[in-house]
């Protein structure tokens, strides 16, 4: 009978902190959306013909390429979709835009650009993964009218390879994908990270594994069995797994506290890079984490103030023991967390955006 008891008491506790649970993540997300609906997003109209050339090349950049394209859609008289695997110049030739937007390029033949470029038509390039690739980008850039890269220290370094038109403009937050959502309780955390374990990432989370492991948190991303400590960690990661970005922005919402770690300029992973150009600028994690009204821990880049205060609309670490003091803080200021966390929301929907970051490429290219 007492067993009895006991089991309709904790199921009792149960519906009572499932319902406290639901209650205060639905106030939560009411208060997000009420702010989404204020901001007047009012996007600049470009009655003009723009081919869009994506990169082809499947995920992880086929969020990129959908990001582009279905932004673009709207803010142009005329979009022609097309890839870098398809004969661009001929389909330019017959369809004669006004101006051809490549994302990436790095498997777009050069000849192709060229070929467009005698037909009188302005080419762009957007490099997506700047400088970890520069060693290659410096001899595509050359061949394109307009040149945007999304690391400021890559402004120079392409003017220096004979480029005129060199313009900073970082990725953003496709707010179709990032935006405040109503995760399942099982995704629910206090922290999250995901990335790849690149080696200096390795680095850092090696002195902090002994803290992590005794928190609530969930790690992904790739080689992250690289870590010392791995087996201590091992039940938190999931090790080999990409996220799509979906899944990505869920895992985003389920947490109270998201890290973001830039990758280092000069890590020996998967790096072309050999004229050591230092990244300065923020990664596209910046604006998707910010989308989804969670606060963002990040480390410090020299460029980050321009888009976002910190303290105000997300917090950074400059070494391990600050990144575990300021999560102790923000998880027992609940209150100021979710503050700061709305403040980086509403900065990144109302400024770091696709459809602003092309508003920008388009006044360019067709002032």
């Amino acid at each position: 009978m007492r067993n009895l008891t006991a089991h309709r008491s904790a199921i009792a506790r149960g519906r009572t902190d499932g319902y406290l649970t639901g209650w205060d993540h639905g106030v939560w997300y009411g208060k997000c959306e009420a702010v989404i609906r204020s901001i007047k997003d009012e996007i600049r109209h470009f009655p003009v013909h723009i081919m869009f050339v994506a990169t082809g090349k499947g995920f992880p950049y086929s969020p990129l390429d959908t990001a582009v394209a279905e932004s673009l859609k709207g803010m142009v008289g005329r979009l022609s979709l097309t890839n870098a695997l398809q004969p661009v110049a001929q389909q330019a030739a017959s369809l004669r835009p006004d101006a051809v937007i490549v994302l990436d390029g790095l498997q777009f033949p050069t000849k192709q650009v060229d070929a467009i470029r005698a037909l009188g038509i302005k080419t762009a390039v957007w490099f997506t993964d700047d400088p970890y690739y520069t060693d290659v980008t410096k001899n595509l850039a050359p061949h394109y009218d307009y040149v945007f890269t999304l690391e400021k220290q890559c402004v120079e370094f392409y003017m220096r390879n004979g480029c005129v038109n060199v313009h900073y403009l970082p990725f953003a937050a496709y707010l179709n994908d990032f935006r405040p959502r109503n995760p399942p309780l099982s995704l629910r955390k206090e922290i999250s990270f995901i990335g790849s374990a690149y080696w200096k990432r390795v680095e850092f989370f090696n002195q902090i594994s002994n803290y992590l492991a005794m928190r609530d948190i969930s790690i992904s991303g790739l080689w992250w069995e690289r870590l010392r400590h791995f087996n201590l960690l091992k039940s938190k990661i999931k090790p080999g797994h990409w996220m799509g970005p979906l899944e990505t922005a869920e895992a985003y919402n389920a947490s109270k506290i998201v890290i973001n770690m830039h990758r280092a300029h000069d890590d020996d992973s998967y790096n072309s890079n050999k004229e050591h150009i230092a990244a300065v600028s923020p990664n596209p994690r910046t604006f998707e984490i910010s989308a989804c009204a969670t606060l963002q821990l990040t480390d410090i880049r020299d460029d980050l103030a321009s888009f976002y205060t910190p303290g105000v609309e997300l917090v950074t670490y400059s070494s391990p023991s600050e990144m575990i003091e300021k999560i102790e803080y923000y998880l027992h200021h609940e209150e100021e967390r979710r503050e700061i966390a709305m403040r980086g929301m509403y900065r990144t929907m109302r400024e770091h955006t696709y459809p602003r970051r092309l508003e920008q490429m388009l006044s360019v290219m067709l002032a």
